[in-house]
C-alpha cells in the first residue's frame, strides 16, 4: 500500500531541460503515486517547449507566474497566472513564454505513464512547425 508523502523544496531537485527547468513533484519515483505525475516548469524567457503531444494522457497546465503563449491544436491564448488550460489525451499542443522574464506552470498528467508521462515531438512537422509564424 502507498503512503502519503511530505516533498519540500529543499529535496525536490531541478533538471535542466533545453528551454528551461523541470521539478518532479509528484511521480512514481518521488511518491510512488500510481495515478497522477505533476511538475514544476521553468520556461526561460523567450523559450518553449515546441508542439507535442501525450498520446494517452490529459493534463491541466496552471501558470504560477510570467506570461505563456498556450497553444492547444491550432488554438492560441495568453495565459497569465491563475489561468489554466485542460488538454485531452492525443492532442498537440505547445507552452511559450511571452513574458521578458522567465515563465512558471505546474503540469499535471493523468493517469500517470511509466515514469510520469511520454511525449511525441512532432514541432517540425506541418503544420505545426509554421504555426506560430502564421498566427
Amino acid at each position: 500500500m502507498t503512503r502519503g508523502h511530505f516533498r519540500l523544496t529543499k529535496d525536490i531537485a531541478s533538471q535542466p531541460l533545453p528551454f528551461g527547468s523541470l521539478k518532479w513533484l509528484c511521480h512514481p519515483a518521488s511518491t510512488e503515486a500510481k495515478q497522477l505525475a505533476i511538475i514544476e516548469a521553468t520556461l526561460n524567457a523567450g523559450e518553449g517547449h515546441a508542439f507535442h503531444l501525450h498520446p494517452n494522457q490529459e493534463e491541466v497546465i496552471y501558470v504560477t507566474s510570467g506570461l505563456v503563449e498556450q497553444w492547444i491544436g491550432e488554438d492560441k491564448r495568453v495565459l497569465a497566472p491563475g489561468d489554466c488550460a485542460f488538454i485531452p489525451a492525443g492532442t498537440v499542443h505547445a507552452s511559450f513564454t511571452v513574458s521578458e522574464g522567465p515563465a512558471k506552470l505546474l503540469a499535471i498528467f493523468g493517469p500517470c505513464v511509466g515514469e510520469g508521462f511520454t511525449t511525441v515531438e512532432v514541432g517540425g512537422e506541418a503544420p505545426w512547425k509554421d504555426l506560430r509564424q502564421a498566427a
